[in-house]
């Protein structure tokens, strides 16, 4: 009678995992949204709901959230939807003349039967979605676009956006856009940032007057809403209570938004829990300072990935510097 050893068990069972394809599944939630359904074979998953081509789940192989949604979030058209990823376009926040954070996050998008080329390496679980102006948006905004969208969920559980946006106009418009990511962390006095230390950033609490951080890694003691400038393609986010270490990746998107809301904002918004500041933390990938121009025909492309491994302790503390370097570069 022959025997298996444990060793021999492991090594099967990742080759069955292997074997396995990643799946892409449109499913309803239970409001009746329609939403689809990314998993990867090791267990990882993230769900996107086609109002707002907003991200709204994304989990490790362990099941676990890492992006935060308010439990008040309102899942009723067209008010946005209160966590995960949103999409701020055609403008970030209120600096314009359009409704604040723009309209794309608050509109149905389609899923893109059809997308035109776009290399993605390795074995991933994709969705493509468009967006395309209607009648009423163009007397909003009167320009022609259409915005493409691929969520892609990698075999290690890494989630990467990939934004495209084309002039399908006949004159020149210009653009300011922000992925909205909403972090889900232990506790915000236990998390700091890595990755932004010296740069320059427009301060929103001082109308964006524009300041220098002094310090080292950034901390959270009171409400921060910054727009950091000419920042790195590589940024960190170490949560000391979960030891995890958020990484994230970044091209065509040279600013970063770092906000959180704190006790007093968080009680006056109405689809946030008086108390959820403490577990929330938004780092966003944006273009912001200089808005993205583009002729009649081109298009911009921007990438985020995101990715959480486990933070290493080197002298007592989480060392980000190693992370980053082991994460690889874009």
């Amino acid at each position: 009678m022959s025997s298996v050893s444990v060793s021999d068990q492991k090594v099967s069972d990742q080759k069955a995992t292997l074997d396995q394809k990643p799946t892409v599944e449109l499913i309803k939630d239970i409001n009746g949204f329609e939403v689809v359904l990314l998993k990867e074979p090791q267990g990882s998953s993230a769900q996107v709901h086609l109002f707002g081509g907003q991200v709204t789940s994304w989990k490790n192989n362990q099941g676990e959230e890492l992006l935060f949604v308010s439990n008040k979030a309102i899942f009723k058209p067209p008010r946005a939807i209160r966590g995960g990823i949103p999409i701020c376009f055609p403008q970030f926040s209120n600096l314009g003349i359009i409704e604040q954070h723009g309209f794309a996050r608050n509109r149905f998008w389609t899923i893109d039967s059809n997308p035109p080329p776009l290399l993605t390496s390795g074995n991933k679980a994709i969705i493509d979605l468009i967006l395309k102006p209607t009648e009423d948006d163009l007397k909003i905004w009167p320009h022609s676009f259409e915005f493409r969208l691929r969520v892609a969920l990698g075999l290690g559980g890494e989630l990467t956006l990939t934004a495209r946006v084309r002039n399908t106009d006949s004159k020149p418009f210009s653009f300011t856009i922000a992925l909205h990511t909403y972090f889900s962390v232990s506790d915000i006095s236990e998390v700091r940032i890595e990755g932004l230390e010296t740069l320059d950033y427009l301060d929103n609490l001082q109308n964006l007057k524009r300041c220098t951080e002094q310090g080292g890694a950034i901390t959270f003691e009171s409400e921060v809403d910054r727009i950091y400038l000419s920042t790195p393609t590589k940024i960190a986010i170490i949560d000391h209570g979960r030891k995890r270490t958020f990484v994230l990746k970044k091209e065509g998107l040279p600013d970063a938004v770092a906000w959180n809301p704190w006790e007093k904002k968080a009680k006056a918004m109405p689809d946030f829990g008086d108390d959820e500041y403490k577990h929330m933390l938004c780092v966003e990938a944006a273009a912001i300072e200089e808005p993205i121009t583009l002729k009649p025909g081109e298009e911009w492309k921007g990438r985020h990935e995101i990715s959480a491994v486990l933070s290493s302790y080197h002298s007592g503390q989480l060392d980000p510097a190693k992370v980053l370097e082991s994460s690889g570069s874009l």
